[in-house]
């Protein structure tokens, strides 16, 4: 059979491991759960490559030729990709291990790990990386429906999130009530929103 072609939302596994056997077991194994991969012998080779944007996980080795599994972290974190990775080492130490998982790491596996570890921890990462996705989408769509509001609106929007009632915002904002119920009423069409439990839910994904 014909193994069906990769679409822009089909998870991929990048793994990055300066040992050739390693990666291939690691690819065969993916594989053999239905999960695509692509594999690099170092870092440059991983950046060079500039693979595409889709749901996974790094599965990165902690020491590696040239910058590390350690320092690609770091700055994949200045670059503001979110991308979960996986960190396995057959040299693992304690500090190594706590700094991989305070800078964000979602696992750290020591070799020999048993495959289902291994397949447990991309299973997260994945999970993790699409909620991620998820969330930032939302977060566009409300940041593009926020973006109609007029000065005014936004004021009173933030006061009505606060649970501020419409004469509190009359007051505060130097306005009529009827004029705050006006504006109260673009802002909720303006952010698709029916009630206020609902524009709290949206106004959040702003704030993170």
């Amino acid at each position: 059979m014909k193994a069906p072609a990769a679409t822009a939302s089909a998870p991929l596994v990048l793994i990055v491991d300066d040992d050739e056997g390693i990666r291939e077991a690691l690819a065969d194994l993916l594989r053999s759960v239905g999960i695509e991969t692509k594999s690099f012998g170092s870092t440059r080779e991983l950046l060079d490559a500039a693979p595409a944007d889709r749901p996974g996980c790094l599965v990165l080795d902690v020491r590696l030729p040239g910058l590390s599994g350690l320092d690609l972290q770091a700055q994949l974190a200045r670059s503001g990709n979110t991308r979960p990775i996986i960190f396995m080492t057959g040299h693992g130490d304690i500090p190594m291990s706590v700094r991989a998982m305070k800078a964000g790491a979602t696992d750290f596996l020591t070799k020999p790990f048993r495959d289902q570890d291994m397949l447990d921890a991309v299973a997260a990462a994945i999970d993790k990386d699409m909620a991620q996705r998820r969330d930032a989408a939302a977060a566009k769509e409300v940041a593009a429906l926020a973006a109609t509001l007029t000065p005014r609106e936004t004021e009173v929007m933030a006061a009505v999130v606060k649970g501020l009632m419409n004469k509190q915002i009359a007051g505060l904002l130097g306005i009529s009530e009827i004029t705050v119920k006006l504006h109260r009423g673009n802002v909720m069409r303006k952010m698709a929103v029916r009630s206020v439990a609902d524009l709290v839910r949206k106004t959040e994904l702003l704030e993170r």
